[in-house]
């Protein structure tokens, strides 16, 4: 049997969370899940993550969280945060920067995964190169596992595309984040490294990208400041199921989830 991980795209919110829970434990057992990963940037009111959110997280049966650029928002709880090691950020910041880039899960049945967070340069800032942190940091985690997942967290699809080509047989999945929209280009590529650009976001769809229509309209016609409220109806979780040979570290499976809650 394949190890099956589980990753969830970006939770928004107090509504994210809630359909979070609802579903969780029902996609476990549908998919026989061994890991679940979630992206938990936005997970505290929409912007940023704090201990308190972590731990209900953890609770529903979440493993690790992955993060972004908004995984410093709550700034006052960044420490605390990121000296968890079941949170991770990504490991092309600066050296000095809270908390790392990559972990190592273990499976029920002993195997182990790791999981590589990177965030992109283009339309967003200049941070160290992911496409050379990520040979520098699958090294390291080759010497533990094949199996290694990668939450690509950036904004441009093509920057998205060409790393996961350059590590396709490298590397189990990439698994893009940070749009908040799911796509459908879901595939295991030539080498056995499966690839979805954006895996979407679990948060109200009545909304843009998870937070209130109208505010974030006046803001568009206005190019004034306007506060956010995460939005409330309409809540969908979006997630990807990848199959994943424990030997090889190879994909054999991909599938994408977009469910009503």
């Amino acid at each position: 049997m394949p190890v099956k991980i589980l990753f969830v795209g970006d939770i928004i919110g107090k509504p994210g969370r809630q359909a979070l829970s609802r579903e969780l434990h029902r996609l476990v057992d549908r998919h026989t899940i061994d890991i679940v990963i979630a992206n938990g940037e936005n997970s505290a009111g929409g912007f940023g993550l704090t201990v308190e959110v972590a731990k209900e997280l953890f609770n529903q049966g979440v493993h690790l969280l992955t993060g972004g650029n908004h995984i410093w928002d709550k700034k006052e709880q960044v420490q605390q945060i990121m000296a968890d090691p079941r949170i991770i950020r990504p490991a092309n910041y600066p050296a000095g920067a809270p908390g790392g880039g990559s972990a190592i899960l273990t499976t029920p049945g002993g195997v182990k995964v790791g999981v590589l967070n990177l965030e992109g340069r283009v339309f967003m800032k200049s941070l160290e190169c992911p496409f050379l942190v990520a040979d520098r940091e699958i090294k390291h985690l080759k010497q533990e596992t094949p199996i290694i997942l990668v939450d690509f967290h950036a904004e441009a699809t093509s920057e998205k595309s060409a790393l996961g080509w350059y590590l396709d047989g490298q590397i189990s999945a990439l698994i893009g984040t940070h749009t908040h929209v799911q796509t459908a280009d879901e595939r295991i590529l030539p080498q056995g490294t499966a690839f979805l650009t954006d895996a979407g976001m679990t948060g109200s769809f009545d909304s843009v990208i998870g937070m209130g229509k109208e505010e974030t309209i006046y803001r568009f016609l206005t190019q004034l400041p306007a506060k956010f409220e995460v939005a409330k109806k309409d809540i969908r979780l979006n997630a990807v199921v990848i199959g994943v040979d424990e030997t090889s570290g190879k994909a054999v499976s991909i599938e994408r989830i977009n469910m009503a809650c």
